[in-house]
C-alpha cells in the first residue's frame, strides 16, 4: 500500500464510536448533546451527565467519559472549520458589496479552482482528479449561468426604464411641455435619449 493509499484511508469515517452505534431512539438525545457542545454554555462532563441521565430514561446504556471527549473533540474540530468557512463566506460576500449573485459566483469559482490547484501539489488518484474536474466543470458552468441571468436582467430594466421614458414623454407632450425640454429632462433624469 502507497502512503498516499494509507493516508486516504485514514481520511475515511474509521471505526464507529460507541454514540455512532447507539439505537434511533437516542437520535434526539445525541441532537440535545450536540447543541450543548455548540453553544459552549455548559462544561463538557456536566453534558455527559445529563447525556447518559437521557439515555438511561430511554432504557439505553451509559457512554463512557473517554468515548464521550473523542466524540466531542470530532464535533468541536468540525464545527470550527464550519466557523471558519461560514466567516470567510461571509467576509468575501459582504465585500463584494450590492454587487450581486454574479460576483459571488466568481469568488466562489476562485475559491474551488484555488483548492484544486492546492489538492494537486499533493498524490491524487484518478478518482479524486476527476471528482475535482467534475467540480471545476460544474464551477465553469455556474459562472457561465450567471452571467446569462446578469445580461437578461440589464436588457429587462433598460426595456424598463425605456417604457417609462416613453410615458414620460407621453406625459410631458400633453401637459403642454416643448420637445426640447422633454429631451432634456428624459436625458437629465432617465439617462435616455431621444
Amino acid at each position: 500500500m502507497t502512503d498516499a493509499q494509507d493516508d486516504r484511508r485514514r481520511e475515511g469515517r474509521g471505526r464507529l464510536s460507541s454514540i455512532d452505534l447507539l439505537p434511533d431512539e437516542a437520535e434526539a438525545e445525541i441532537v440535545w448533546a450536540l447543541e450543548q457542545l455548540r453553544e459552549r454554555s455548559m462544561p463538557q462532563t456536566a453534558i455527559l451527565d445529563e447525556f447518559n441521565a437521557r439515555l438511561a430514561d430511554r432504557g439505553i446504556g451509559r457512554v463512557s467519559k473517554s468515548a464521550f471527549s473523542r466524540w466531542s473533540v470530532r464535533k468541536a474540530l468540525a464545527y470550527r472549520r464550519l466557523d471558519e468557512v461560514r466567516a470567510i463566506t461571509s467576509d468575501v460576500v459582504t465585500g463584494l458589496g450590492t454587487g450581486g449573485a454574479d460576483e459571488v459566483t466568481v469568488a466562489v469559482a476562485e475559491m474551488v479552482k484555488a483548492a484544486i490547484y492546492e489538492q494537486l501539489e499533493g498524490s491524487l488518484g484518478p478518482r479524486e482528479i476527476m471528482e475535482l474536474s467534475r467540480a471545476l466543470g460544474s464551477v465553469v458552468a455556474a459562472q457561465k449561468t450567471s452571467a446569462a441571468h446578469r445580461e437578461k436582467l440589464e436588457a429587462k430594466v433598460a426595456a424598463t426604464v425605456t417604457a417609462a421614458a416613453d410615458i414620460a414623454v407621453k406625459s410631458s407632450t400633453e401637459a403642454g411641455l416643448s420637445a426640447d425640454r422633454v429631451a432634456q429632462i428624459r436625458k437629465d433624469v432617465l439617462g435616455v435619449r431621444g
